[in-house]
């Protein structure tokens, strides 16, 4: 169950030091042969509820808040919004342990606050930012939203990194004449896959588009794919572990990723370290880190004519192609890489330790 949020938590706390702090991860069973317990790299996880499709993540609310209660943490780490909803619990039983909040959310403001059966508890979460030791963002997008729920402190903003060596780019691309379109997410309304399949249409028949990832919208997207006789030139590949993920960007041309919302997208920084240019939309973190025609390209949302025109033009420009890679791959070099990422967080954040 590995996402942006998950492997952040797995990188940073490899990279700080056990001899001051133990970590505890507190998240739900999914499933029924997950463990409940088990040591993965610096972190003890403990799995708890599930069994009951939706209810289970109403219920792991106390569930969690009741655990930690038991367990008297020093410091609590809330990993996404809603997991400021354990938090308070425990404040309602009159436990005062510090907290920090580190938001990572991808889906527009509305959704994650606008929703009704979340604008009944919307004071719960306003209460949740007020009350926070600290508030860190993976981008200033983010850090907006801070703000806007009531958080007063400096907020911290802190990307998400990546393994630089791990995606070096070793130079071993096979593809010979075909040009690979590569995407990585989940199949979700927000990350607008079926608007590179619609590109797909409008690019010659040598061009490929290979699908990574799963999710609720997989069977429709599927079907769009039959619709539009594209069958022999998209690729869904389902889940691929995150390990193996740098060998398929290195045999890849192009990322694109055209989304609708995006907290920052750490598969954009994983594209750009394997050495490939990328395709972007201006919406919520992306423009922290991809600048148009410096280290990627801009397309507006829902533009599949447009993601096929900046395919061509970065494909036929040599210049242009050679300049994205470059400044993005020195950025990323600079500022995304996980071990300058967990030396601010171990500075900034969780220093209150």
């Amino acid at each position: 169950m590995v996402g942006g949020a998950e492997v952040a938590i797995k990188e940073i706390t490899t990279r700080i030091s056990t001899n001051d702090i133990e970590w505890d991860m507190v998240t739900m069973r999914f499933d029924k042969l997950h463990p409940k317990f088990e040591r993965i790299g610096n972190i003890n996880v403990y799995r708890i509820g599930g069994g009951l499709g939706y209810l289970s993540k109403i219920f792991f609310v106390p569930q969690a808040a009741l655990f930690a209660l038991r367990h008297k943490y020093d410091i609590f780490w809330g990993m996404m919004t809603y997991m400021l909803f354990p938090i308070v619990l425990t404040r309602l039983c009159c436990n005062r342990t510090s907290y920090v909040l580190t938001l990572q959310d991808g889906d527009p403001f509305t959704h994650v606050f606008g929703r009704l059966r979340i604008l009944i508890f919307r004071p719960l979460l306003s209460y949740g930012f007020k009350h926070a030791v600290k508030v860190q963002t993976i981008s200033n997008f983010l850090a907006r939203w801070a703000r806007q729920m009531g958080y007063k402190g400096e907020v911290e903003v802190i990307p998400n990194g990546v393994d630089v060596e791990r995606f070096k780019n070793p130079g071993t691309k096979l593809s010979g004449d075909k040009v690979i379109l590569i995407t990585t997410s989940r199949l979700v309304e927000k990350n607008a896959v079926g608007d590179i399949i619609e590109a797909v249409k409008f690019l010659p028949n040598n061009f490929k588009l290979q699908i990574l990832g799963s999710g609720p919208l997989e069977q429709e997207l599927k079907l769009k794919v039959k619709s539009l006789k594209l069958e022999a030139r998209v690729e869904f590949l389902g889940e691929i572990p995150n390990d193996d993920l740098p060998r398929y960007l290195h045999q890849a041309d192009i990322f694109i990723r055209p989304s609708l919302s995006e907290g920052q997208g750490i598969s954009f920084i994983e594209a750009m370290a394997a050495g490939l240019p990328v395709i972007a939309t201006p919406v919520g973190g992306i423009p922290d880190f991809l600048k148009d025609g410096e280290t990627g390209l801009f397309v507006e949302p829902k533009s599949p004519r447009l993601i096929a025109f900046q395919v061509h033009k970065i494909l036929s420009d040599i210049v242009l192609r050679d300049r994205l890679i470059i400044k993005a791959k020195r950025m990323v070099a600079t500022k995304y890489d996980w071990n300058l990422i967990a030396g601010e967080m171990s500075a900034n954040v969780f220093d209150i330790v």
